[in-house]
Order: C-alpha cells, then sequence, then structure tokens
C-alpha cells in the first residue's frame, strides 16, 4: 500500500449519530480529493484512534474509486488577452520616466 498525504479537518463528534465525522483530504501527486467520512464509536474513543479510522475510510475510498468525493484544482491564472500581469513595481519605474511630469 502506498502512503499518501492526509489532512484531516473538523473532526467533530456528532452525538445524535454517534459517529466521528471530518472532511480528509487524500493527496496523490498532484491531485487532492476530499472525503467526507464518519465512523460510528463512543464519545470515548481517543482522538488518535478516531483520525485514524476516518483516515484508513479515507484512504480505502480513495483507492476504490467510489463515494461521494470532491477534486481540489490547482489555481493558475488567465492570461490577459496576452497582456503581462500587472506589476507595480514595473509601473512605478515607467511612471518615474515619462516626460514633462518633473515636480516642482
Amino acid at each position: 500500500m502506498q502512503t499518501r498525504p492526509i489532512q484531516l479537518t473538523d473532526v467533530i463528534y456528532n452525538a445524535a449519530t454517534q459517529c466521528f465525522e471530518a472532511l480528509v483530504t487524500v493527496q496523490d501527486g498532484e491531485q487532492l480529493r476530499r472525503y467526507a467520512c464518519a465512523i460510528e464509536a463512543p464519545i470515548t474513543m481517543s482522538y488518535s484512534d478516531a483520525a485514524d479510522g476516518l483516515s484508513r475510510q479515507a484512504i480505502r475510498r480513495h483507492a476504490q474509486k467510489r463515494g461521494l468525493s470532491s477534486e481540489v484544482l490547482r489555481h493558475v491564472p488567465a492570461l490577459r488577452a496576452g497582456r503581462r500581469s500587472f506589476d507595480p513595481l514595473r509601473w512605478l519605474e515607467e511612471v518615474m520616466h515619462l516626460s514633462g511630469r518633473d515636480a516642482a
């Protein structure tokens, strides 16, 4: 079994369903997938045991490629009609070199 980086977010105990619940992020190369996981357990279960169970559930669902998940895509800024992105330092340098703009 290949080891993948795991991140647990918002781990809570739902007393109504007697479950530990969390949003678990599994990193597989450049791909990030999030799974909403829940395990039935008593409230007396230690956090490390609950985290381990939630992580194993996410890895199992990720390996089987089933269940509800969301994919987190890396943000790639769009080109703006072929123009370079705004660089404030370059803009200030251009303003400083404009002719007829000398201060009194």
